[in-house]
């Protein structure tokens, strides 16, 4: 597990929300009497703050557990183990996962969701005005027909899109329009954190360029932080403020945005990096293809988890899995090899 603490030093951020020891396992139940076999280990052990303002990637092959991580923070999914302590208010800080069912509702107003999806998540039976301002109605914070409507403009305004349209169905809006609308949603209770559920990856290369825009413009008008999950390498180096990188439900490096780029240092990032195209064609890159699948979480391997696709691993690597080592105040990686 990478332990983020070492780092803080480098940083002026103040924290805003702080995650440690996070996990989510998925229960296995199996034959008549429904035994419970086995878990899913889809999140074991993370570790990493996020401060206010600040822009937080994770990052890694699907099935890495990014999305789990992110929705059990914000408890769409109830988290096996772990803390996520909130700065966000002048009182004490709170853990998030140690609320009852009506203060955690309460929370929500300041933590929202983008969804991967922007159709999916969207009901094709209510039109955008309702999607938009169901959440002001559920935590009354504007009852009045009128108001509601105002607001709606107003959020429509924000991200680009033209208030008329508001009565529109889903089916009517292009995917990235659809985002938008996502968008909107949840800039509608006016948050401090937003988990950004791969916001872009569904959209053509030009619509993302406009969304991770209209996401940093938002950012430095409203002083929103953000949780970045993603795969695409070269669309976090451009939004993100550090970039976390998982593998099998852990964090195996973290650091800010250009030194993982520049200076990567374990294995699995050194790897994911050479896939990522270079804009200049003459100049070559070493690509690092590694062998196999990632394994099953259900029964992940001995000792560093990546051992069994590493093209640099040692005997040892089979027998412990790494403590963190750091590389400078704000970068750290988990592998025997830089102990």
């Amino acid at each position: 597990m990478i332990d983020t603490q070492t780092q803080t030093s480098a940083r002026t951020r103040e924290p805003l929300l702080e995650v440690r020891g996070l996990k989510k396992f998925f229960p296995i139940y199996s034959g008549v009497f429904r035994n419970h076999t086995g878990d899913v280990r889809a999140v074991d052990g993370l570790d990493f703050e996020i401060g206010r303002t600040e822009t937080v990637s994770l990052v890694g092959e699907s099935g890495c557990g990014k999305t789990t991580a992110g929705r059990s923070i914000l408890r769409l999914i109830e988290p096996t183990g772990g803390s996520a302590v909130w700065h966000g208010d002048s009182a004490a800080p709170v853990d998030l996962f140690e609320l009852d069912s009506g203060a955690m509702r309460e929370r929500r107003r300041d933590l929202q969701i983008i969804f991967q999806d922007p159709f999916a998540s969207l009901n094709p039976r209510i039109p955008v005005s309702g999607a938009i301002s169901e959440a002001l109605k559920v935590h009354g914070i504007v009852t009045q027909r009128d108001a509601l409507d105002q607001r709606v403009a107003e959020l429509m305004e924000l991200v680009g899109l033209r208030p008329e349209f508001r009565n529109r169905y889903p089916h009517e809006f292009s995917g990235g329009q659809r985002q938008r609308i996502g968008i909107a949603r949840a800039l509608a209770l006016k948050p401090k954190f937003i988990v950004c559920d791969e916001a872009v990856s569904a959209l053509d290369v030009s619509i993302q360029a406009q969304v991770i825009n209209l996401l940093k413009d938002l950012q430095d008008e409203f002083d929103l932080s953000y949780l970045f999950i993603a795969h695409d390498l070269s669309v976090v180096k451009y939004i993100s403020d550090r970039i976390a990188v998982m593998y099998l439900g852990r964090i195996v490096e973290m650091a800010t945005a250009e030194e993982l780029f520049e200076n990567p240092q374990h294995p699995y990032t050194q790897a994911l990096l050479s896939a990522v195209p270079h804009p200049e064609p003459t100049k070559r890159r070493e690509r690092i293809i590694l062998q196999g699948d990632v394994p099953s979480p259900i029964n992940p391997p001995s000792g560093c988890h990546f051992h069994t696709r590493c093209p640099v691993a040692k005997p040892e690597c089979k027998e412990r899995y790494p403590d963190p080592v750091t590389i400078s105040d704000t970068h750290s990686a988990a592998c025997l090899l830089l102990e």
